[in-house]
Parts: C-alpha cells; sequence; structure tokens
C-alpha cells in the first residue's frame, strides 16, 4: 500500500500567519460552535480534535466543544447557529454551504471556520488570500471532479454501457449534468441521474439505480453525501453495485474506488492548525482560505472481489492507493 503524504495547499498560505507562535490564554476555556450534517463519532472529528491537541487545544481541559451541533438536519440548521450565538463561542465551526450561511446570518462577529467545496464560487468569501468578514476555511474542489472520477468509472468497467449518479438535490446545477450526460454520450454509454435531498431518500434511489439497469454508480460530490456514504456504501453493497466515491478516505472504509483529495487528512492537518489561529486571536483576514492540490485514486480489491471484478494490473499501476 502506498501511503497518503500529507496534504499540500496553496503555495506560501501555510506560513503566511505565524501559528505555531500564538499561545493560548493560560486558565481560559476556549468554546467552540458546531454545525455538522455528520455524527459525533465521525472520523473526520476525531481527526479534527486529534488535530488540535497539536497546537494546545485539548477537549475537556480548555477546549470546549458544542455537543448539539452534530447530526443536523438542514431545517435545524439556522436555529442551532443563534443557539450558539446566544452562548458566546469563540469560533463556529461548519461544513457546507447550507451551515456556512446559517452561521454568517446568526453572527457578523463571531469568527467562522467552513469547509464546503468552493468558498470563493459560492459567494461565502470575497477573496482567498485576505478573506472579509467574519469567515474563512477551506474549499474542497471535489465536485470539479465529478467528469474526471466519470471517466476513471468508465475506464474501470469499459464493457458497461449504461451508468448513473446519484446527486444532492441542494449542491448541483444542470449545467453540471450536462457536461456529465456530454461526457459519456461520447464513450457511448447512457447516464440517468437520481436525485436526494434528505438521507431517508437515499437507499430507495439507489433502488431505483438497480432497478433501471444501470451498472454502475457515481456517487457525486457533497457534504451531504459524503455525511452518508456508510449508508450508500451499505446499500451498493446489498445490489452488488460498483460505485465511484468523492475522497480516498471512502475507499479506505470499504467502498470499491474513490478519486479526490482526503477529506479526514483536510480535517487532521489543515483545519486544526486554521481553527489554532483563530482561537489564538488571529484575525480573519490574516487567515487564508485554502484548498488542497493533492488528488489520489484509490481502490479496494477487497471490495472489487466481493463484487465479482477483476482490476487489471494496468488500472492498479494508475492508483495512489490499493487497498486489500
Amino acid at each position: 500500500m502506498r501511503r497518503r503524504d500529507f496534504i499540500k495547499v496553496i503555495a506560501g498560505s501555510a506560513t503566511a500567519w505565524p501559528l505555531a507562535a500564538r499561545a493560548q490564554e493560560a486558565g481560559r476555556v476556549y468554546r467552540l460552535g458546531s454545525l455538522f450534517y455528520g455524527p459525533r463519532t465521525s472520523p473526520v472529528y476525531a481527526a479534527f480534535f486529534n488535530g488540535l491537541r497539536r497546537y494546545g487545544f485539548v477537549e475537556g481541559q480548555n477546549l470546549l466543544p458544542d455537543p448539539s451541533g452534530y447530526g443536523l438536519r438542514p431545517e435545524q440548521l439556522a436555529s442551532h447557529a443563534s443557539e450558539i450565538v446566544n452562548q458566546k463561542v469563540d469560533v463556529i465551526v461548519c461544513a457546507g454551504d447550507h451551515a456556512i450561511r446559517a452561521a454568517q446570518q446568526a453572527t457578523q462577529i463571531i469568527p467562522i471556520l467552513g469547509s464546503t467545496e468552493d468558498m470563493l464560487g459560492s459567494g461565502l468569501v470575497h477573496s482567498m488570500a485576505k478573506p472579509d468578514g467574519n469567515t474563512t476555511g477551506t474549499s474542497i474542489l471535489s465536485t470539479e471532479l465529478n467528469g474526471k472520477r466519470q471517466e476513471i468509472l468508465m475506464d474501470l468497467l469499459p464493457k458497461v454501457r449504461h451508468m448513473a449518479v446519484l446527486a444532492d438535490a441542494n449542491a448541483s446545477s444542470p449545467q453540471h449534468f450536462q457536461m456529465l450526460q456530454e461526457l459519456t454520450r461520447a464513450r457511448g454509454v447512457e447516464l440517468s441521474v437520481y436525485w436526494v435531498s434528505e438521507p431517508e431518500q437515499i437507499a430507495g434511489a439507489i433502488d431505483k439505480v438497480k432497478s433501471s439497469g444501470a451498472e454502475a454508480l457515481n456517487v457525486l460530490a457533497s457534504p451531504f453525501l459524503f455525511n452518508r456514504r456508510q449508508a450508500i456504501r451499505e446499500q451498493v453493497a446489498i445490489l452488488s453495485l460498483p460505485a465511484m466515491y468523492m475522497a480516498p478516505d471512502i475507499a479506505e472504509e470499504g467502498g470499491l474506488i474513490a478519486y479526490g483529495a482526503s477529506i479526514v487528512g483536510l480535517w487532521r492537518e489543515l483545519m486544526p492548525r486554521q481553527m489554532a489561529g483563530l482561537l489564538s486571536g488571529a484575525k480573519v483576514a490574516d487567515v487564508p482560505v485554502e484548498q488542497p492540490t493533492k488528488f489520489e485514486l484509490a481502490i479496494n480489491l477487497k471490495t472489487a472481489k466481493a463484487l465479482g471484478l477483476t482490476i487489471p494490473e494496468s488500472f492498479l499501476l494508475r492508483a495512489d492507493e490499493v487497498i486489500g
């Protein structure tokens, strides 16, 4: 197995502000507000709090996280954002456009650290180098790779002539699907689109993928679908449906194949460093929005075997990480 390197970030940003030199105030307890779709047990958040320990912010000692900010539904974001603002937390951390906007609508003063697809493109900030207002964070840029993932999936399964995509109805544009349709049509592949906006819709949508005759699934990038990855993996396994995912972490967890930046890696390395700066008093404008530049292809051979797939050696040579 080729081990993943640490995430590289935009040149110069890692040294743009001296986080390591900043220190906590002795005896102070820092309060952290959260707006997350995923459960507190997610390895993403474990990586985040482990990363903060390196900077001296230790949960249960001088760091008091928000215990109610996990597993939230979209309609709960605004009310919970108001609650944590009233609690006068020191920083709000969140993931996804809707969560970041909910935090921005609740406060223009408390610093917000967000992670989403495209902070600049979504209008959440107007500058990456010197973020305006009270928001900074990371742009994952994984939606830009949906076409690349579709190409990889077609390379992996060259005989398949009907594929499907599972898409977050709140995070995808018609223009994006037109691009995917044109891409697959050029390869002689029919592409069906199945939209979901609620967790309860996922299993039924994947059932429809299978019953439609589609032989492979591209799970498009979105924070919502990433946080529901276990349910997606379980359903495609039941139906013996090969699936492509947005991050190598999902292949490590049992998904067949994935291409993108490591989400866990971002929350282990980059997000804690940014958070440490904000907690230590850095101005938001001095904490640049960052983005990954290292994207990896990961394949899980155990899952391939369970699906009855033989991965050609030439394809394995393309992979950055082979599991199993």
